[in-house]
């Protein structure tokens, strides 16, 4: 079984469905912290609210609370849910239309 250095190896040969909610976040955070890779940054993050839902509408202070998180990750991070609440936006837009 192949072992990927980092996640974006993986999502590059098998196709983003293939990874865990915590290597997608991984993807996003970049790199860890002396002792702790992003990874388990991720996976703290996601233990912390639960799942992706429970991270959304966070006030981004909650993120600092986590080691390993700063301005430059949780803003990545925001920006990433942002994305995603406009692609829903627009569907639902396009749904109703129909």
């Amino acid at each position: 079984m192949q072992k990927w250095r980092h996640p974006g190896g993986k999502l590059r040969e098998l196709g983003a469905d293939s990874l865990t909610d915590s290597e997608l976040l991984a993807i996003l955070i970049s790199t860890g912290m002396k002792g702790k890779t992003a990874e388990e940054v991720a996976k703290e993050i996601l233990d912390k609210f639960g799942s992706f839902k429970g991270m959304a509408n966070q006030p981004l202070e909650k993120f600092l609370e986590i080691k390993g998180l700063g301005d430059r990750k949780i803003i990545k991070i925001a920006a990433a849910f942002e994305i995603a609440r406009r692609i829903v936006n627009q569907v639902l837009k396009e749904y109703d239309k129909e």
